[in-house]
């Protein structure tokens, strides 16, 4: 007899049960599962990819990853959903760390192969785009969307990696700096603001 949705208490362990069985070891197809909202379950992505469960460190890297496949964001919010369960988590920046790139060659010339700290990879280009915001105190937040619409923050030496190899293109009237990757130009910040 199956549980109605206020007869399921949600747990980490019950979370990677059904993810596994659900994945049978590639992406699960999130998209297609519809299961009943669940609740909040204490799980926390802080800004450096750690994950938390009731406050202590997820230390096992295979959990990481399973959950790291089950991850969906809607509006604002963020989940992780299963066949029959959906349980809401905290991210405090984004859900994945890129923490370092290589150069591929592609049939839109070099890429910009970023990997992520759970092992996906993404290929900058037009379907992953780079984009970079500035705090008010005009430090730099760079991101790689990744899959859907769940995006990497950028770690600091690949940034500065990233700067090392820009370049300044006319974009719309006006001078930018930024990367190439897939044949398509990334803008991360005026050519005018670099010399202020």
């Amino acid at each position: 007899m199956t549980k109605s949705p206020d007869e399921i208490t949600p747990t980490a362990e019950s979370i990677a049960q059904s993810a596994t069985a659900a994945s049978r070891g590639k992406l699960p197809p999130v998209e297609s599962w519809n299961p009943p909202f669940c609740g909040d379950l204490d799980m926390r992505i802080s800004r450096d990819g750690t994950w938390y469960y009731l406050g202590s460190p997820i230390g096992r890297k295979p959990l990481v990853k399973l959950f790291s496949s089950i991850i969906v964001k809607e509006g604002e919010k963020y989940f992780l959903v299963t066949p029959v369960e959906k349980v809401g988590i905290k991210v405090d920046d984004a859900p994945f760390v890129a923490i370092d790139f290589d150069t591929i060659i592609t049939d839109r010339g070099p890429a910009l192969r970023f990997e992520t700290h759970v092992g996906d990879y993404a290929d900058a280009g037009p379907s992953n785009p780079i984009r970079v915001v500035f705090d008010e105190d005009g430090q730099p937040s760079p991101y790689i969307l990744i899959r859907r619409n769940l995006e990497a923050l950028i770690d600091r030496k690949s940034f500065y990696r990233l700067v090392d190899r820009g370049e300044t293109r006319l974009v719309d009237h006006e001078d930018w700096f930024g990367v190439v990757s897939n044949g398509t130009f990334f803008k991360i910040m005026r050519a005018s603001d670099i010399a202020a």
